[in-house]
C-alpha cells in the first residue's frame, strides 16, 4: 500500500472498529478455552464520558484485549445502571421545563417519560466508549432495569426477607430535601463549608421558670433549637458542678429540658455544655436513646418547619437559621457568634444539603454477611491491587451498618411488599403471590385491597448483583438453584476495574451477593484506579471548568494517543494529574510508530547481498531483548502494574527498537538491505505491533494489516501474543556494556567539540567486549578502529573514560583546541574555587558548625570535598595538556 506520510486517526479508527464489529471478534459464546470475565463497572445511564471513564475502561481494554491474544475466550460485559436518584432528576427537570410537575401526573405517565428519556439519552456513554476502542461484547450488553434483571432484584428482596435480614422501622437516615429520598452514607459528600458557631443562652430553671442565671451552649444549628430534648455536659467537667441535675429553658419558645450527662460531650467544643437533638441529629439521636429523651422532628421533607417547631412555620431551614439568630438577638440570648469551618453532608446527585431525618424504612441486616466477605479478602482469594486498600476494607466490614435499601423515588424497581387494610404487610415476587398470602391472613381479601409501597430499592440493591445477573437473571433469590450456561463458564469473573470510593457500597456488597447466590467469590482481583485530576491537585468537575471532554482529545490527539497518555501517568491506586502534554506524548508515539514503519517499508531487500556482521549481531542482540522483555512486561501484566509494562514496551520500541536497531542494520543512502535482516526487522516489527495492541487498538490494527499479507478477517486482536524464547543474559549485559560505551563516546564528542562524522580510534581493555559487538561500536560512535588497551603507547594524549570495569582511551590530542582546552578549564577551576571559599567560609564559623543541625553541617563538608577533588581533576587534566 501506499504510505501516507502522516498518521491520521481519523481514517482508521471507525474503519477498523466496523471490522471488529462486523467479524464479532468481540463476541464471546461458552467454549472449550479458559475464559477470561470483566464485568464493566455500569455507568450511569444519565452519564456522559469523563476522564475517570476513560482511565478505568482503557485498563479494562487493555486486560481483555490482552487475554484474548493470550488463548483465552475473553468476555467483557457492558451495560448502564440505571441510577433512580440521578435519572429521577433528570426527568424531573425536563418535565418542569416543559411546565409539568412530578406531583401533577400518575406513577405510570412518570415512568413512560422515565424510559422515553432513557432510550432518547440512555446510550449516549456507551457508543462514546466505542470511540475508546472499547472490545465490549456488545450483545451482551445489559441495563440494570431489564425486565428479567429487575426480576431477580425482587426475588433477591423475597429471599433475603425471608430470611428474616430485611426489615421495615424508623432509623435516622440521611435525607435528600431536593432530591426527595433517604440517601446512603456513601452517596453524602462531605465538604469542608465556612458556617458561624453560636453561642446561645439557656436560661437555669427556678422552680419551672426561667431563671436569672444561665448556662451558654455553642451550635452551628440554631434553627433546630425549637427540638432540643436536653443540654447535655461531661460527667467530669467540673466547671458544671453546680448545675448537675437542674433543668433550663429552650430560648424562645420557653420549654424545660434537663440537663444530662454523657462522655461523648467534648470539654474543649464551644463551651463543654452541647444541646441534644435527637430528630435532627445522628450522634444526638444515639445519646436520646441512651437517656430516653423524646423526640421532637420539627423539619418537614422539604427541609421547612412544620407545626412541632411552635414558630416560624413553613419556613425554610436556611431561613429560618438567620432568623431565629435574629430574634435571639433581639431577646438578648444570643451572647456571640464566630466563624467556624465544618465538615457539612451534601448529596452526591443533587448537591443538597444533608438532612439527619428519622423515616420509616426498609433495611437489611449487614453483619452475617460481612464476615464471608472480610474472609475472601483477608484470605487473598480476592485480591486488592493495590493491597493498602485491604485496611479501609476491613475496617468497613468490622463496621458494618444495616443497609437502607429504600429510595422515595418512582424510578427503579419497586419494592415488592403489599399493604393489607389492617397495616399488616406481605412481601412477594408478584401480585398474585402477593394475594395468595394475604388471603392467608384474611380469605375475603381481592387484589384491589393491596396496595404496594411506593418506594423502590436503593439503585446498589441491583447494581451488587451485575457479575451473577448478566449471565443468568434467574440465579438471585435462588441458592440453590443450578446456574445457568453462561454462568457456570464465566463466573466467578477474573478482575474488576473500579474506584476505591465505591470498594465498599459496591465492591464488598457484589462479594456477600456472589457468596449468598453462588457459593463463591465473584471476582478474583480488584483493581483500584486513582482519581483523575488536574496538573494543580484539583478534582476534575464541570464547576471548575477543568475537566476536558475525552471525545474532543480523541478528535486531536487520536484514541491511542489519549489511551497511551492516560496510562503512562497511571498506576494502580495513585491519581492521575492529567496534563494534555500527556496525550500529545501519546499522539508522539503512534507518529514514531507510523514513520518507523515507513522507513522500514521504505527498504529494498537484495536477495543476493551477504548479512554483514553488524546486522547478525543485532538481530540477536534484539532478538534475545524481545525475549527478556516479554518476561518484564508479562511480570508487571501479572503484578498489575499495567502503566510500568506500557512504559517498558515505549521505551523498547522507541529506544531499542527505533533509536539502536533500526540506526545500526539501516542501509546507506540509496542502498539495499539484504534480505535476511530485512525480514527480521519486518518480524520484529509485526511482534512489537502485536505487544502494543492492547494498548493501541488501532495504529497497530492498520500497520498489522498492511506489515505483511493477510487473508480475509485476519486481525491483529486475534491474533497471538509473541512469546519468550531462550536467551542469553550475559549477552544483553555485554551488549549493554557496548551501548555505554558509544554514549560515552557520544557525550566526549559533545564536550571536546568534535564532531560526529570525524572518525575516531578507540583503545579498550583487552576483552572487554565479544568482537561481534565491536560492530555496534564501529557504527554507531563512529569508530574506523578498535585496538586492545595493552596496545596504546605511553606517550599518546587523549581522554579516558570507564564502563563498569571496562577503561576505555580515546587519541584525540589532534582534534582539541589546546588553548581553548585550557581556557575553559582555567574558568571551572576559577568558578569551583569561589564556591570553595564560600564553603570553606561557612566552615570557619564556630558558630555555624555548632549550631545548624548535623545534616547541614555534613552537607557543607559534603561539598567542600567535591569541590576540592573536581579542581584536583582538572588541574591534572590541564598539566596533561600542557606536557602534549
Amino acid at each position: 500500500m501506499e504510505i501516507p506520510a502522516k498518521y491520521d486517526p481519523a481514517l482508521t479508527e471507525d474503519k477498523w472498529y466496523s471490522y471488529w464489529l462486523k467479524n464479532k471478534y468481540f463476541h464471546s459464546e461458552p467454549d472449550e478455552r479458559e475464559p477470561y470475565t470483566i464485568v464493566i463497572p455500569p455507568p450511569n445511564v444519565t452519564g456522559v464520558l469523563h476522564m475517570g471513564h476513560m482511565l478505568n475502561n482503557t485498563l479494562q481494554d487493555v486486560l481483555v484485549r490482552r487475554a484474548r491474544m493470550t488463548g483465552k475466550n475473553a468476555c467483557w460485559v457492558p451495560g448502564t445502571d440505571h441510577a433512580s436518584i440521578a435519572t429521577e432528576a433528570k426527568v424531573v427537570a425536563k418535565l418542569r421545563a416543559e411546565g409539568v410537575e412530578k406531583s401533577d401526573i400518575s406513577r405510570e405517565e412518570f415512568l413512560a417519560h422515565a424510559w422515553e428519556w432513557k432510550e432518547k439519552h440512555g446510550g449516549i456513554i456507551l457508543e462514546q466508549l466505542k470511540k475508546l476502542g472499547a472490545s465490549c461484547d456488545w450483545d451482551r450488553t445489559k441495563f440494570t432495569m431489564d425486565p428479567d434483571l429487575s426480576e431477580g432484584v425482587i426475588n433477591t428482596f423475597v429471599h433475603y426477607y425471608n430470611k428474616g435480614l430485611i426489615y421495615r422501622g424508623v432509623r435516622m437516615v440521611n435525607w435528600d430535601p431536593e432530591g426527595q429520598t433517604a440517601v446512603s452514607d456513601e452517596e453524602v459528600i462531605h465538604k469542608e463549608t465556612p458556617s458561624k458557631l453560636y453561642y446561645i443562652k439557656y436560661q437555669i430553671s427556678d422552680n419551672g421558670s426561667p431563671g436569672k442565671d444561665y448556662i451558654v451552649v455553642a451550635t452551628t444549628r440554631p434553627e433546630t433549637i425549637m427540638a432540643d430534648a436536653a443540654v447535655c455536659i461531661h460527667p467530669d467537667d467540673e466547671r458544671f458542678a453546680g448545675i448537675k441535675g437542674k433543668k433550663v429553658f429552650i430560648p424562645l419558645i420557653n420549654k424545660e429540658i434537663p440537663i444530662i450527662e454523657d462522655t461523648y460531650v467534648s470539654m474543649d467544643f464551644g463551651t463543654g455544655c452541647l444541646k441534644i437533638t435527637p430528630a435532627h441529629d445522628i450522634n444526638d439521636y444515639e445519646i436520646g436513646i441512651r437517656h430516653k429523651l423524646p423526640v421532637n422532628d420539627i423539619l418537614d421533607k422539604w427541609g421547612k418547619l412544620n407545626e412541632k417547631a411552635g414558630i416560624l412555620v413553613g419556613e425554610d431551614r436556611f431561613a429560618a437559621r438567620k432568623k431565629i439568630v435574629k430574634m435571639l438577638s433581639a431577646e438578648g440570648l444570643l451572647e456571640k457568634e464566630e466563624s467556624y469551618t465544618s465538615q457539612v453532608g451534601y448529596s452526591e446527585r443533587t448537591n443538597a444539603v444533608i438532612e439527619p431525618r428519622l423515616s420509616l424504612q426498609w433495611f437489611m441486616k449487614m453483619v452475617d454477611a460481612s464476615v464471608d466477605a472480610l474472609r475472601y479478602v483477608e484470605e487473598e482469594k480476592i485480591k486488592l491491587i493495590p493491597d493498602k486498600y485491604k485496611n479501609t476494607y476491613r475496617h468497613w466490614m468490622e463496621n458494618v451498618k444495616d443497609w437502607c435499601i429504600s429510595r422515595q423515588l418512582w424510578w427503579g424497581q419497586r419494592i415488592p411488599a403489599w399493604y393489607l387494610p389492617d397495616g399488616t404487610f406481605v412481601v412477594a415476587a408478584d401480585e398474585a403471590e402477593a394475594l395468595s398470602l394475604a388471603k392467608k391472613v384474611n380469605p375475603e381479601l381481592t387484589l384491589s385491597d393491596l396496595n404496594q409501597d411506593p418506594d423502590v430499592l436503593d439503585t446498589w440493591f441491583s447494581s451488587w448483583l451485575w457479575p451473577i445477573s448478566v449471565f443468568d437473571p434467574t440465579k438471585p433469590g435462588f441458592p440453590a438453584k443450578e446456574p445457568n450456561r453462561d454462568l457456570a463458564y464465566y463466573y466467578p469473573t477474573n478482575d474488576l476495574v473500579t474506584a476505591p470510593e465505591i470498594l465498599f457500597f459496591w465492591v464488598a456488597r457484589m462479594v456477600m451477593a456472589g457468596h449468598e447466590f453462588c457459593g463463591d467469590l465473584p471476582f478474583r482481583n480488584v483493581y483500584l484506579t486513582g482519581t483523575v485530576r488536574d496538573k494543580q491537585g484539583r478534582k476534575m468537575s464541570k464547576s471548575l471548568g477543568n475537566s476536558p471532554d475525552p471525545i474532543e482529545l480523541m478528535k486531536l490527539y487520536g484514541a491511542d494517543g489519549v489511551r497511551v497518555g492516560m496510562l503512562l501517568c497511571s498506576s494502580a491506586g495513585t491519581d492521575v494529574l492529567f496534563d494534555e502534554s500527556q496525550v500529545e506524548q501519546g499522539r508522539n508515539f503512534s507518529n514514531k510508530i507510523w514513520n518507523s514503519y515507513r522507513l522500514v517499508k521504505g527498504w529494498t531487500a537484495d536477495e543476493n547481498a551477504v548479512t554483514p556482521l553488524r546486522s547478525k549481531t543485532a538481530v540477536k542482540w534484539f532478538d534475545a531483548l524481545l525475549s527478556q522483555s516479554i518476561e518484564i512486561i508479562n511480570d508487571h501484566f501479572e503484578k498489575f502494574r499495567i502503566s510500568d509494562a506500557l512504559m517498558h514496551l515505549y521505551k523498547l520500541f522507541w529506544d531499542d527498537y527505533c533509536a539502536w536497531y533500526l540506526e545500526i542494520v539501516k542501509p546507506g543512502m540509496g542502498e539495499s538491505i539484504d534480505k535476511a535482516t530485512h525480514e527480521a526487522t519486518i518480524e520484529f516489527f509485526d511482534k512489537l505491533l502485536r505487544m502494543l495492541h492492547p494498548f493501541m487498538p488501532f495504529i497497530t490494527e492498520e500497520l498489522w494489516q498492511n506489515i505483511s499479507d493477510r487473508k480475509e478477517r485476519e486481525s491483529v486482536m486475534i491474533s497471538n501474543m509473541p512469546a519468550s524464547k531462550e536467551y542469553s543474559a550475559e549477552f544483553l549485559a555485554k551488549a549493554e556494556q557496548a551501548k555505554e560505551v558509544i554514549a560515552g563516546i557520544r557525550s566526549l564528542r559533545q564536550a571536546k567539540n568534535i564532531s560526529p562524522k570525524e572518525p575516531l580510534t578507540l583503545f579498550m581493555t583487552d576483552n572487554a567486549l565479544p568482537e561481534d559487538l565491536h560492530t555496534f561500536i564501529l557504527k554507531m560512535a563512529n569508530i574506523s578502529d578498535i585496538f586492545p588497551l595493552s596496545a596504546r603507547e605511553s606517550d599518546l594524549n587523549g581522554s579516558s573514560f570507564m564502563v563498569d570495569t571496562i577503561e576505555l582511551f580515546l587519541p584525540i590530542a589532534s582534534f582539541i583546541n589546546k588553548d581553548e582546552e585550557i581556557a575553559k578549564i582555567d574558568a571551572d577551576i576559577a568558578h569551583l574555587t569561589g564556591f570553595l571559599s564560600s564553603v570553606n567560609k561557612k566552615l570557619s564559623n564556630e558558630k555555624f558548625v555548632s549550631s545548624a543541625p548535623k545534616n547541614v553541617v555534613e552537607m557543607e563538608f559534603k561539598k567542600k570535598s567535591d569541590a576540592e577533588t573536581k579542581i584536583d581533576k582538572l588541574t591534572a587534566a590541564r598539566l596533561e595538556l600542557l606536557k602534549g
